[in-house]
């Protein structure tokens, strides 16, 4: 398929490009949002890209995602070159450094594919369905024709058997990553180079990514109708979706707890953990008792290392560059009892998944059991291939934030002062000249500085339509009163959307970062604003997890499904509503969360 560039679908306006705009708190970077695609939501971004981003990481990637999501859409059939004449902000785009999904470009997709709804695309994709605005229709929403494409799109999703991308992204990762040592030792214009080739390769593995996830968006969509409009029980879906196995997203908590076990059953290193965190892997690398133990937590960061906190960004630590979160988590996990493990709780959800199998395809006959046989198999092998294909992008995107931070320790050591991360306050157009001269950079990294800082302070809307509030007027985090939410009284419902099928009771722990976990122990629920890998391994001792945003392909869903822990996605504020140390039921199958008792005061 020929290369497309939305960039040349734009009008007079370039509302896809990213610039520095003045919001009253100074200049950041940012894109102008589409008039005919108002709606904007944090939805599924925010897991993905959860903190300010970057202006080097926004300006260099900006054509990725741009290309990478018109390829994607265009060979599914779904839109026309027509259809997005605005620009890439039809798409999505990042609004004073905080990254958005365009909830009213995935409502037009919902319109024109057969057999889902609005609410069905909101709740699958962005967890919006309770804070977004209604729908409101436009006369272009509707094509016959995207129909048509669709449909067959659909068709051949339903008869997939392998998708042989798959090992073809990962044999070009091992490509890269077998250049890196050579481009590490290469000069500083020719990392630029590698720096700004590095972006094709990503595109084309992106690209397959949105393809595979909107493949296994519409097979699950299609398994949950079935199972709600031919067995009565919508919930059925994610049983039947439970413990897949083999799934890169719930790997680094099998993992993990390996390691944890490991620490658990020695007292050697049982000792040098009851010494504190700081510190800790010197004095584990300095143990002759540990040696076994450096050995497999050196395996760990070679297969796990890109993966982390806001992994999506070059700028961000993972656990490959900082191993002493890595640590953090095997501390909660030699604390967590042995009937927590896994492999036990996988064991069990996969009898259930069995069971409900079995049942299932007892009351369907005919054409309707081939619907839903294939349906199953397809929403199988594309979930799983949706975490492959985004683990190999991470690994890729990897590759790119050694390369970068390799360059950042140059030209910092050219700068009074300077620092690893003021690489990522130049834009990609300013990278040669800041090379040459990074000096001449001062005021403008000291001023884009502040201005990220003051961002990062700020709340910023879940939902947006028309123009992004004026920052300025965002709620500063810090100052977020108790009194602005809901008050939860002894038996009050939250409601939310099921992930994961199960009932249970325990203590709510509230965690906003998943580095600092706090009191979470065993049999405690983990009450979390957002996740992604870097949280996963909390859901290990945890009884169950209740998220404040996230679809019904979020990260916490689908770990969850694999460690067969009740999981409620999509309750709106969770985390500020909830008290620490409150007693709470989780029903994973209805998305409803109980207030059973309050802590003492």
């Amino acid at each position: 398929m020929a290369q497309i560039c939305p960039v040349a679908y734009c009008a007079t306006m370039n509302l896809g490009s990213a610039e520095m705009i003045d919001f009253g708190l100074g200049e950041y970077i940012t894109q102008y949002p589409s008039k005919r695609y108002p709606i904007y939501t944090r939805g599924n971004a925010g897991e993905v890209w959860p903190e300010v981003a970057y202006p080097l990481t926004i300006t260099l990637t900006r054509i990725v995602g741009e290309e990478a999501s018109a390829r994607a859409a265009i060979n599914a059939g779904v839109i026309s070159k027509k259809d997005i004449l605005e620009g890439p902000s039809c798409f999505g785009g990042v609004f004073a450094g905080y990254m958005y999904l365009n909830l009213s470009f995935g409502r037009m997709i919902a319109v024109r594919t057969p057999g889902t709804t609005i609410e069905k695309s909101d709740a699958t994709y962005y967890g919006s369905e309770q804070q977004a605005p209604e729908y409101t229709p436009h006369k272009d929403d509707k094509s016959l024709l995207a129909s048509l494409k669709i449909i067959r799109y659909g068709w051949r999703m339903l008869n997939t058997n392998e998708i042989p991308s798959l090992e073809s992204g990962r044999e070009l990762v091992r490509q890269w990553q077998q250049r890196l040592p050579d481009i590490l030792q290469s000069t500083d214009q020719e990392i630029a180079v590698a720096l700004r080739e590095i972006m094709q390769p990503t595109m084309d593995l992106f690209t397959n990514h949105l393809d595979v996830t909107g493949q296994a968006g519409g097979a699950v969509q299609l398994l949950s109708s079935i199972c709600d409009e031919r067995l009565n029980d919508r919930s059925l879906a994610l049983t039947l979706l439970g413990n897949l196995g083999d799934v890169d997203s719930a790997a680094p908590s099998f993992a993990l707890w390996e390691l944890g076990r490991e620490v658990a059953k020695n007292p050697k290193l049982t000792d040098l953990f009851d010494e504190g965190i700081v510190d800790l892997e010197e004095r584990i690398r300095n143990s002759y008792h540990a040696s076994s133990f450096v050995e497999e937590f050196d395996a760990f960061l070679e297969e796990f290392g890109s993966r982390g906190p806001n992994e999506w960004e070059t700028a961000c630590e993972t656990w490959g560059t900082e191993p002493s979160s890595v640590l953090v988590l095997i501390e909660r996990m030699r604390l967590a009892d042995s009937n927590k493990a896994p492999n036990h709780r996988a064991e069990i959800l996969a009898k259930d998944r069995e069971e409900a199998l079995s049942r299932a395809r007892s009351q369907l006959k005919g054409l309707g059991l081939w619907l839903f046989n294939k349906a199953l198999h397809a929403s199988v092998l594309f979930s799983k291939a949706r975490e492959r294909s985004k683990t190999t992008i991470i690994d890729l995107i990897h590759v790119a934030r050694l390369i970068s931070r390799e360059l950042a320790e140059r030209t910092a050591q050219q700068r009074d002062n300077g620092k690893l991360i003021d690489l990522w306050f130049v834009m990609e157009t300013e990278l040669d000249e800041y090379i040459k001269n990074p000096a001449a950079f001062d005021k403008r990294i000291t001023d884009r500085k502040h201005v990220r800082n003051e961002l990062s302070r700020r709340a910023p809307p879940f939902i947006f339509e028309g123009n992004l509030p004026d920052p300025s007027t965002w709620p500063l985090r810090e100052e977020a009163n108790p009194r602005d939410f809901p008050t939860l009284n002894v038996g009050d419902t939250l409601e939310g959307f099921g992930g994961c099928p199960g009932v249970t009771e325990g203590i709510a722990r509230v965690v906003t970062n998943p580095s600092e976990p706090g009191s979470l122990g065993t049999g405690d629920i983990l009450i979390a604003p957002l996740t992604d890998p870097s949280w996963t391994p909390l859901f290990v001792p945890a009884e169950a997890v209740v998220v404040d945003v996230g679809g019904q392909m979020s990260h916490a869903v689908i770990v969850s499904r694999e460690l067969g822990m009740p999981c409620v996605v999509a309750v709106a504020d969770a985390t500020q509503i909830i008290k620490d140390g409150s007693r709470i039921r989780v029903d994973g199958s209805s998305g409803e969360v109980t207030l059973l008792d309050v802590p003492k005061e």
